[in-house]
Parts: structure tokens; C-alpha cells; sequence
């Protein structure tokens, strides 16, 4: 009965229109996971998880090392699907509902500075037509502070470069009109004109293309981007969502509005945006030295 639940509720998600391919996959992975471990406890009927069940499915986690962002993460996915057990009227209560999440500490992001930017960007460089297309993401990535998946998803549709513009579909099939520097737009117009016709092996809306035509996955990029990042010699972990942290933290340094760069990234909380409100030791000193008076008066 669980396997087929799964479908079934697989189906929803699908026709919902409101999540991601790439969501809903992570979304059915965790209660695959999920319903593996009640079958183990012999529970074929969903009704017959309590909260002793679950709680010892947590501890099972943490006996493996899982992070709490991760048993965080497996919870939200368990909770939104015994919810929809709920309204299919299956379960008679969301016993999830008695379960708190555990506790995340607030990590701050790995941000590169403006210089390891330039270096990455100066590693993307290059003639043919794979590097001036790994040079258009990277440029787009950090330009506008796009998610991986929106940065994949794009479609020729979607771009509006000699306006500034291009339309972002994001979390919640949300849309959101982000602008594009002079640089990014350069090196799209570059590819779209240079290399993606020689990529292209049919008609295809997407505008990121690998070297098969086909569209660019997430593995595809995080490879690309691993490589970028060895020879510009970062010495740091990249991942798409470094260019995004980087792309608000610099916004932030150099005194754009919160509120602005809450639209670009489209987030639906503020609060999810502060968390790019730290600042750069360096910037904290600079700032100190110009303009508190004790400061100044070291000068003297």
C-alpha cells in the first residue's frame, strides 16, 4: 500500500506545477527512505505510524551521522506527504505534527571575494564554443544572482538582453523580472550568437546546451564548475550557490537596500536575506577607521 501511495502522491506534486523536477526528486528520495525503514518495522498501512515510530526513524538518522539540516530536510518531505494523507482522509491525524525539528545552526555561506570572481571568470575564458558557454553561466550565475535551477531552466524565451532583463521562474513557480550587468549580457549575446548554434543538434527552448544538445544538467555544471574553480587555484569549495551568496554579499557591501536584493533573489522572507547582512572583517575595520572618532584619532 505504501509504494503506492508514493505514486499517487508523486502525481500530485507533478501536477501541481508549484515544485521543481529537481524538488520534486529530492522530495520523493527522502520518502522513499522513509517508507523503506517502515517496512523494515513491518508497517504497511500508514495509519499505524505514531509517534514512537518516528522517533526511533530520527534516531536511525542520527546513528548514521545525519546532519540536523538533512533530518531537518527528510521531516519537512514526511510531514508534507502524511498531510496529504490527511486530506485524501488515509490517516486521521498528521502525527508529524507532534515532532519538532531539530535545531540548525546558523551557518554563515561561503562568499568569494571580487578578486576570486575575476579569477574564476578569467579561468571560464576561452574560444570554443564550451568555454564561451561555461563564460555566459558563470557571468549570468554571479551577475544576477540566479539558483541553479533557474540558471538550467532558462529558456530563449526568457531572455530580454538588450533591455537588461531576463524572466526568472523560481521556488513555488513564482516569476520574477531580474536584471543583467553589461558583462553578463556580453557574454550571453556571445554565446547565443557563437556557440550555441554549434551545440544545438535540434530545436530545443532551453539555453544552456552540453556538448550532446541536450540541456545542461546540474552534475554537468558542478563538474564545470569544480574545474573552473581548480584553475583559478580558489582553494575553496564552490558551488553554484557560492556565486549566489557572492552576488548578494558584494550587493550589500556596496549599500544596496535590503529590499532590492530580496526581489533580485526572490525571496519570499526578508529574514532569508539577512543572513547576507554579515560583513568582511576587512569591510568592518575599513568602516570603523572612517568614521568613529577614536579611530581618527589614532591617525592624529
Amino acid at each position: 500500500m505504501l509504494e503506492q501511495l508514493l505514486k499517487e502522491y508523486e502525481y500530485e506534486l507533478k501536477s501541481s506545477h508549484t515544485l521543481s523536477e529537481s524538488s520534486i526528486k529530492a522530495y520523493m528520495s527522502d520518502l522513499r527512505h522513509y517508507t523503506a525503514y517502515l517496512k523494515f518495522r513491518l508497517i504497511k498501512h500508514p495509519a499505524d505510524v505514531n509517534k514512537q515510530v518516528l522517533q526511533s526513524y530520527l534516531m536511525t538518522l542520527r546513528k548514521k551521522h545525519r546532519s540536523a539540516a538533512t533530518i531537518s530536510r527528510k521531516l519537512s518531505a514526511i510531514k508534507k506527504f502524511h498531510h496529504y494523507l490527511l486530506q485524501e482522509k488515509i490517516v486521521d491525524e498528521n502525527v508529524l505534527l507532534t515532532i519538532n525539528r531539530p535545531k540548525q545552526g546558523k551557518r554563515l555561506p561561503v562568499v568569494l571575494s571580487l578578486e576570486e570572481i575575476e579569477a574564476l571568470i578569467a579561468a571560464a575564458r576561452g574560444d570554443t564554443p564550451l568555454k564561451i558557454r561555461n563564460l555566459a553561466m558563470i557571468e549570468l550565475l554571479y551577475g544576477s544572482g540566479l539558483r541553479i535551477s533557474e540558471l538550467l531552466e532558462l529558456k530563449t524565451e526568457d531572455l530580454h538582453i538588450n533591455m537588461g532583463f531576463i524572466t526568472v521562474t523560481g521556488k513555488g513557480s513564482k516569476e520574477r523580472i531580474v536584471p543583467i550587468g553589461s558583462e553578463a549580457a556580453k557574454a550571453l549575446k556571445k554565446y547565443l550568437e557563437a556557440a550555441r548554434i554549434t551545440l544545438s543538434k535540434a530545436s530545443t527552448p532551453f539555453v544552456f546546451l552540453n556538448r550532446f544538445g541536450q540541456p545542461m544538467s546540474r552534475i554537468g555544471f558542478y563538474q564545470i564548475l569544480k574545474e573552473l574553480a581548480l584553475a583559478a587555484n580558489l582553494g575553496k569549495d564552490v558551488s553554484p550557490h557560492t556565486l549566489r551568496h557572492s552576488f548578494a554579499t558584494h550587493l550589500l557591501e556596496a549599500g544596496v537596500d535590503l529590499r532590492y536584493v530580496q526581489e533580485m533573489l526572490g525571496h519570499s522572507d526578508v529574514a532569508t536575506t539577512e543572513l547576507y547582512t554579515h560583513l568582511s572583517k576587512k569591510q568592518l575595520i575599513a568602516v570603523y577607521d572612517m568614521h568613529h572618532p577614536y579611530a581618527r584619532k589614532k591617525e592624529e
